[in-house]
């Protein structure tokens, strides 16, 4: 009987080991997960309080805005952010397109947290206070610039159905300064830690010389510098902005309409989006060893994605038009699931399966949240 009892000892720890072994193949996106360190992604850009209502076409109107787009605030729109708070039952969601992406790669990776840095400008005033306490609350290592010249950024989200229009208040996200934050040696110490960097075009119109640096960097070491074209407006009238740093870019994202922009800024003579992610990703390269890869997305239609010297396409998660609730953040979203895959080196198609998958969630929901945990692998 003695003899015996080893060896049942031995068996059953042999079943656990089996157990955890099948465990492991289970779940191989945790595996991975565990040997991403932190500070391994690293956005820069307009961080904003986004302020999120339902709003009627008569509001629209007033303000002179299209039910799908985004813009920056003008003079005209000044009254139009105390009445979005007054007249409608306004949200409250720590925002800005880079900031959105980063805290919803740190989301789909859940752990280690911090995996994700963040760099912006904010002001000194109590929006600065809730931004810093809602990217603590997403696991992100956000080194904010703070300055009191300017108030904290807002973003008014004005949805009606399915669309929704962003007028942004930059205020201080316009006051980032590359000497007085990025050029810092423990600032800079996050950036070099980091081997995948993303920046939305949107930070185009604030810093040109602190993108160039980044960009530089991750050029020069062969790491992934990855931007998105944003919105329309950066296309065509930050154009010499985008262009100095296109030689940089390793992924570039951006939409339809984006590209339709970007393709006549350029002068591609064509608006067939394929044709458009094909000549985007001939254009001059500063690092050769990596070619460039272009990812389209079109809302409901085909991810049109250029790669390897071709083009292919992916279709979208079906979603029922009554089940979405605010297309605001759906971009960001694609990116945030892209990223998240990207910076675990998994392969393209799947970098697009999570972005599909983030972005099929946050349209579920208002404004650009999430729930608890992701239901992917």
């Amino acid at each position: 009987m003695a003899s015996g009892e080893p060896k049942a000892k031995k068996s059953r720890l042999s079943e656990e080991e089996k157990k955890k072994e099948e465990k492991k193949k289970e779940s191989p996106s945790k595996e991975t997960s565990a040997k991403l360190s932190t500070n391994s992604l690293f956005g820069m850009g307009n961080p904003l309080l986004d302020i999120c209502a339902i709003v009627d076409k008569d509001f629209l109107d007033k303000y002179t805005l299209k039910p799908n787009d985004q813009i920056l605030a003008e003079d005209k729109h000044k009254a139009l952010f105390e009445e979005l708070v007054k007249n409608f039952k306004a949200e409250y969601h720590a925002g800005g397109a880079t900031q959105n992406s980063i805290k919803i790669a740190q989301w789909m990776i859940q752990e280690p947290h911090n995996v994700g840095t963040f760099f912006g400008c904010i002001g000194k005033d109590n929006f600065g206070k809730t931004l810093k306490q809602k990217a603590e609350e997403a696991h992100i290592d956000a080194h904010y610039y703070e300055q009191d010249e300017e108030p904290t950024g807002t973003c008014a989200a004005c949805i009606t159905g399915d669309n929704r229009s962003l007028v942004a208040n930059l205020a201080a996200a316009n006051c980032y300064k590359k000497d007085k934050h990025l050029d810092l040696e423990e600032n800079w110490k996050l950036v070099e830690k980091a081997k995948v960097y993303y920046i939305a075009g949107f930070f185009l119109t604030v810093s040109l010389e602190s993108i160039l640096k980044v960009a530089e960097h991750a050029s020069k070491n062969n790491k992934l510098f990855c931007l998105n074209l944003s919105a329309p407006f950066i296309c065509e009238f930050f154009k010499d902005n985008l262009m100095k740093v296109m030689p940089y870019v390793d992924v570039l994202f951006g939409n339809e309409t984006e590209a339709a922009a970007f393709a006549k800024a350029q002068e591609f003579e064509t608006k067939d989006i394929k044709e458009i992610a094909k000549k985007a990703q001939a254009l001059p390269k500063d690092n050769a060893k990596r070619q460039r890869i272009v990812v389209l997305t079109q809302g409901k239609d085909d991810t049109v994605m250029a790669s390897n010297d071709k083009v292919e396409t992916f279709p979208v998660m079906k979603i029922d038009p009554k089940d979405i609730v605010d297309t605001n953040g759906a971009g960001d979203a694609f990116v945030g699931g892209f990223l998240s895959e990207l910076v675990q080196e998994k392969p393209l198609d799947q970098c697009v399966k999570a972005a599909h998958y983030a972005g099929n969630v946050i349209i579920r929901r208002a404004g650009c949240t999430f729930p608890e945990k992701p239901d992917f692998n």
